[in-house]
Protein backbone atom coordinates (compact mmCIF):
# COMPACT_ATOMS: atom_id res chain seq x y z
CA UNK A 1 0.00 0.00 0.00
CA UNK A 2 1.46 3.41 -0.88
CA UNK A 3 0.41 6.69 0.84
CA UNK A 4 1.74 9.94 1.50
CA UNK A 5 0.95 14.03 1.74
CA UNK A 6 -0.95 15.23 -1.67
CA UNK A 7 1.72 16.31 -4.30
CA UNK A 8 4.36 13.90 -3.25
CA UNK A 9 3.68 11.72 -6.61
CA UNK A 10 1.99 8.83 -5.53
CA UNK A 11 0.19 8.95 -8.84
CA UNK A 12 3.04 9.58 -10.69
CA UNK A 13 5.02 6.62 -8.73
CA UNK A 14 1.49 4.62 -9.41
CA UNK A 15 1.58 4.97 -12.83
CA UNK A 16 5.37 4.36 -13.56
CA UNK A 17 4.84 0.93 -11.46
CA UNK A 18 1.72 0.06 -14.13
CA UNK A 19 4.32 1.10 -17.24
CA UNK A 20 7.16 -0.65 -16.00
CA UNK A 21 6.38 -3.75 -13.62
CA UNK A 22 3.15 -5.48 -15.09
CA UNK A 23 3.50 -8.19 -12.39
CA UNK A 24 1.77 -6.11 -9.99
CA UNK A 25 -1.77 -5.30 -9.79
CA UNK A 26 -2.45 -1.45 -9.35
CA UNK A 27 -6.02 -1.03 -8.32
CA UNK A 28 -7.95 1.23 -9.32
CA UNK A 29 -10.23 3.78 -6.72
CA UNK A 30 -13.49 5.50 -7.11
CA UNK A 31 -13.87 8.88 -6.79
CA UNK A 32 -16.59 11.04 -6.65
CA UNK A 33 -14.35 14.42 -7.77
CA UNK A 34 -14.59 15.36 -11.66
CA UNK A 35 -11.34 14.07 -13.94
CA UNK A 36 -8.53 15.71 -13.56
CA UNK A 37 -7.42 17.04 -17.60
CA UNK A 38 -5.77 13.88 -19.30
CA UNK A 39 -7.78 11.56 -16.11
CA UNK A 40 -9.33 8.50 -18.12
CA UNK A 41 -12.24 6.34 -16.68
CA UNK A 42 -11.99 3.42 -15.51
CA UNK A 43 -7.86 3.86 -15.80
CA UNK A 44 -6.79 6.64 -13.26
CA UNK A 45 -10.15 6.26 -11.47
CA UNK A 46 -13.61 5.19 -11.73
CA UNK A 47 -15.37 8.49 -11.71
CA UNK A 48 -18.60 7.84 -9.86
CA UNK A 49 -21.56 9.81 -8.92
CA UNK A 50 -22.77 10.39 -5.11
CA UNK A 51 -25.23 8.20 -5.17
CA UNK A 52 -23.22 5.30 -7.25
CA UNK A 53 -20.76 5.38 -4.21
CA UNK A 54 -23.56 5.64 -1.90
CA UNK A 55 -24.77 2.11 -3.30
CA UNK A 56 -20.99 0.53 -3.45
CA UNK A 57 -21.28 1.44 0.54
CA UNK A 58 -24.11 -0.07 0.81
CA UNK A 59 -23.21 -3.40 -1.06
CA UNK A 60 -20.16 -3.73 0.81
CA UNK A 61 -17.90 -3.17 -2.65
CA UNK A 62 -15.35 -0.86 -0.84
CA UNK A 63 -11.68 -2.50 1.04
CA UNK A 64 -12.56 1.39 2.20
CA UNK A 65 -13.09 4.69 1.63
CA UNK A 66 -13.21 8.32 2.96
CA UNK A 67 -13.64 11.60 2.96
CA UNK A 68 -10.40 13.63 1.52
CA UNK A 69 -9.70 17.08 1.55
CA UNK A 70 -13.07 17.66 3.35
CA UNK A 71 -14.47 17.42 -0.10
CA UNK A 72 -14.63 14.22 -2.43
CA UNK A 73 -15.19 10.63 -1.41
CA UNK A 74 -12.35 8.07 -2.33
CA UNK A 75 -12.50 4.16 -1.92
CA UNK A 76 -10.79 0.97 -2.89
CA UNK A 77 -12.83 -1.81 -4.58
CA UNK A 78 -12.75 -4.69 -3.04
CA UNK A 79 -13.35 -7.72 -5.70
CA UNK A 80 -10.40 -6.99 -8.05
CA UNK A 81 -7.89 -6.88 -5.01
CA UNK A 82 -9.31 -10.00 -3.09
CA UNK A 83 -8.92 -11.91 -6.94
CA UNK A 84 -5.47 -10.71 -7.43
CA UNK A 85 -4.37 -12.07 -3.65
CA UNK A 86 -5.93 -15.35 -4.54
CA UNK A 87 -4.43 -15.51 -7.87
CA UNK A 88 -1.16 -15.42 -5.53
CA UNK A 89 -0.63 -11.54 -7.47
CA UNK A 90 1.15 -8.45 -5.65
CA UNK A 91 -1.50 -5.97 -5.44
CA UNK A 92 -0.41 -1.98 -5.05
CA UNK A 93 -2.96 0.17 -3.54
CA UNK A 94 -2.84 3.98 -3.87
CA UNK A 95 -4.31 5.32 -0.82
CA UNK A 96 -4.70 8.38 1.55
CA UNK A 97 -4.08 8.42 5.04
CA UNK A 98 -7.65 7.47 6.39
CA UNK A 99 -7.49 5.09 3.51
CA UNK A 100 -4.15 3.13 4.66
CA UNK A 101 -5.64 3.74 8.70
CA UNK A 102 -8.83 1.31 7.46
CA UNK A 103 -6.99 -1.64 5.38
CA UNK A 104 -4.33 -1.82 8.18
CA UNK A 105 -7.65 -2.59 10.27
CA UNK A 106 -8.55 -4.92 7.49
CA UNK A 107 -5.64 -6.63 6.32
CA UNK A 108 -2.90 -5.91 9.42
CA UNK A 109 -1.00 -7.88 7.37
CA UNK A 110 -0.69 -4.90 4.54
CA UNK A 111 2.69 -3.36 4.09
CA UNK A 112 2.47 0.31 4.44
CA UNK A 113 4.53 2.82 2.91
CA UNK A 114 4.75 6.25 3.56
CA UNK A 115 5.69 8.27 0.27
CA UNK A 116 8.14 11.31 1.22
CA UNK A 117 9.00 14.31 -0.67
CA UNK A 118 12.32 15.39 -0.60
CA UNK A 119 11.29 18.55 1.08
CA UNK A 120 8.29 20.60 2.40
CA UNK A 121 9.27 23.18 -0.31
CA UNK A 122 9.60 20.51 -2.81
CA UNK A 123 5.78 19.37 -2.03
CA UNK A 124 4.72 23.33 -2.39
CA UNK A 125 6.54 23.44 -5.66
CA UNK A 126 4.69 20.37 -6.99
CA UNK A 127 1.29 21.05 -6.01
CA UNK A 128 1.37 24.38 -7.25
CA UNK A 129 3.23 23.58 -10.32
CA UNK A 130 0.94 21.27 -11.54
CA UNK A 131 -1.84 23.71 -11.46
CA UNK A 132 -4.68 21.57 -11.33
CA UNK A 133 -6.40 23.02 -8.17
CA UNK A 134 -7.41 26.57 -7.02
CA UNK A 135 -5.62 28.86 -4.58
CA UNK A 136 -7.94 27.53 -2.33
CA UNK A 137 -7.64 24.07 -2.67
CA UNK A 138 -3.93 24.17 -2.62
CA UNK A 139 -4.14 25.66 0.61
CA UNK A 140 -6.57 23.35 2.14
CA UNK A 141 -4.17 20.47 0.60
CA UNK A 142 -1.10 22.04 1.94
CA UNK A 143 -2.76 21.92 5.76
CA UNK A 144 -3.54 18.40 5.34
CA UNK A 145 -0.17 17.72 3.75
CA UNK A 146 0.83 18.80 7.25
CA UNK A 147 -1.02 16.28 9.17
CA UNK A 148 -0.25 13.22 7.19
CA UNK A 149 3.40 13.81 7.38
CA UNK A 150 2.78 13.85 10.93
CA UNK A 151 1.56 10.34 10.29
CA UNK A 152 4.26 8.90 8.82
CA UNK A 153 5.50 6.48 11.32
CA UNK A 154 2.74 4.59 11.53
CA UNK A 155 3.63 2.88 8.81
CA UNK A 156 6.34 0.14 7.87
CA UNK A 157 8.78 1.28 5.31
CA UNK A 158 9.06 5.56 4.51
CA UNK A 159 10.35 5.80 0.65
CA UNK A 160 11.64 9.22 -0.84
CA UNK A 161 10.46 10.29 -3.91
CA UNK A 162 13.38 12.38 -5.64
CA UNK A 163 13.60 10.62 -8.91
CA UNK A 164 10.07 8.14 -9.92
CA UNK A 165 11.75 5.58 -11.01
CA UNK A 166 13.85 4.76 -8.43
CA UNK A 167 11.05 5.72 -5.84
CA UNK A 168 9.08 3.36 -8.06
CA UNK A 169 12.09 0.34 -8.36
CA UNK A 170 12.35 1.04 -4.00
CA UNK A 171 8.29 0.45 -3.87
CA UNK A 172 8.39 -2.74 -5.64
CA UNK A 173 11.45 -4.44 -4.32
CA UNK A 174 9.34 -4.03 -0.97
CA UNK A 175 6.33 -6.17 -2.48
CA UNK A 176 9.01 -8.71 -3.75
CA UNK A 177 7.92 -8.62 -7.08
CA UNK A 178 10.48 -10.77 -9.70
Amino acid sequence: MLAGPTAVGKGTVSQYIRANYPDVLLSISATTRPPRPGEVDGQHYYFVSDAEFDRMIADHEFLEWATVHNAYRYGTPRPPIERALAAGRSVLLEIDLQGARSVRAAMPEALLVFLLPPSWEELVRRLVGRGTESPVEQARRLETAKVELQAQDEFDVKVVNRDVGQAAHEVVELLEVP
